[in-house]
């Protein structure tokens, strides 16, 4: 019997080949083709006179030199009594959604807002429904097609964090050695080739209202007592992010030094940040005490006994915050097209254009991260005190001045 040809293509002729069927490279390698041009590496033998298939992996992800080391290695098996199928049995490679579930549990703790595990979870299950069943080792450059081109022009942003998402699962099981080759779901230099670019502004700048408008939309927004109203007009008065604010609790605030602690697990550079709170400030947090402190002294009883866990601005539901949407909701009855982030610009440009507050200052009260590395490591200090000053002025603007209506003057 004559000795089996082996590697019978060139990388080139592997990328020619489009007919459906199973080309093989010799000893029992093959590339397999499907009817709607699906590609894949297989390894074909006969084991007690039956023929076994193995997959390898994606034709396009798995290169033809890898896949002939992984032949290879199969026929060594063989050669010494083994079978392949039976080892990778034992080995037990999981599913996609197997693999996916595990990297949720083992990277939440890392995580600083819950609701990251949250979203992970929803687009692996939901949108990734059609390949969670499948062979984590099987993946190909098309499941990842299949899945990502009905949402890719549809809801560009969550597409483009699924597949993020999807590639990080992939390396993860790469890395416990329970699949080979290229990661389908690679964006650069793979994917990018395959999938039209989002466009740089799909989702829009945050509307913002020009500085000059806020006074006379703080003072109707004054004549509204709901939660929300309260709530966006501390958001306001203290230039902080909405998740910032509606996650806001009791045991953050000192009254005395009228100062409000954000802990570092709360904010987007992870570092905590104090802020400074003006009077008007601390009107808004005394109105949202509980009602019956009638004097200062029962004020301070019931301030020690208060829940030290309970959130500033409480839903309905007093066990939980506000609704992150309630403040979105109240601009929109307002008939206002503005946004609650809008106002953190609205912020900046009056204390650039009419303050002359230092820009570093001015940086810091929004807690924007400093860019220079060297800058950043000589820093020490938060500048506390002259970012009281300049909140303080702000407060002040946002009440006493009425200029232009607001409605009017929204800009994007």
């Amino acid at each position: 019997m004559g000795k089996r040809i082996l590697n019978r293509f060139s990388a080139k002729e592997v990328e020619r080949l489009k007919t459906p069927g199973r080309h093989s490279d010799g000893g029992g390698l093959y590339l397999a083709i499907d009817d709607n041009g699906r590609r894949r590496w297989v390894f074909m033998y006969v084991r007690r006179g039956r023929r076994v298939e193995l997959g390898l992996g994606g034709g396009r992800d798995l290169l033809l030199a890898a896949a002939r080391t992984e032949a290879t290695a199969l026929r060594a098996m063989l050669a010494s009594g083994e079978d392949p199928k039976a080892a990778r049995a034992k080995e037990e490679v999981p599913t996609f959604g197997e693999c996916a579930d595990a990297y949720v549990e083992t990277m939440q703790p890392s995580w600083r807002n819950p609701k990251h595990a949250a979203q992970w979870t929803m687009t692996l299950k939901t949108y990734a429904k059609l390949i969670r069943n499948h062979p984590v080792d099987e993946i190909t450059t098309q499941d990842i097609l299949d899945i990502l081109q009905p949402l890719w022009k549809r809801v560009p942003e969550t597409a483009k964090r699924f597949r993020g998402r999807i590639e990080n699962v992939l390396d993860a099981a790469k890395a416990k050695g329970q699949r080979s080759g290229e990661n389908p779901a690679r964006w650069r230099g793979h994917l990018d080739q395959l999938l039209p670019k989002r466009q740089q502004l799909t989702r829009g700048h945050h509307v913002a209202l020009p500085y000059e408008g806020v006074p006379a939309f703080m003072e109707e927004l004054r004549t509204r007592t709901a939660v929300a109203a309260r709530a966006l007009e501390f958001t306001i008065l203290t230039a902080c992010r909405t998740s910032e604010v509606l996650g806001a609790k009791w045991d953050e605030i000192d009254l005395e030094k009228c100062v409000w602690t954000i802990p570092a697990n709360r904010m987007k550079a992870a570092r905590e940040h104090r802020v400074p709170l003006s009077q008007r400030c601390l009107e808004i947090l005394q109105g949202m005490q509980p009602e019956g402190e009638e004097n200062q002294e029962q004020d301070q009883r019931q301030n020690r006994a208060r829940d030290k866990k309970g959130f500033v601005f409480p839903s309905p539901r007093a066990a939980k915050p506000l609704s992150t949407m309630a403040m979105a909701m109240l601009l929109r009855r307002m008939k206002s097209e503005v946004t609650v982030h809008g106002f953190r610009s609205s912020f900046r440009d009056w204390a650039s254009e009419t303050t002359g507050f230092p820009h570093e200052v001015c940086e810091m009260a929004l807690a924007h991260t400093i860019t220079n590395k060297a800058e950043a490591a000589y820093r020490r200090g938060d500048l506390f005190e002259k970012r009281r000053k300049l909140m303080a002025a702000w407060a002040n603007y946002c009440q006493t001045r009425k200029i232009v209506l607001f409605r009017q003057t929204a800009r994007g």
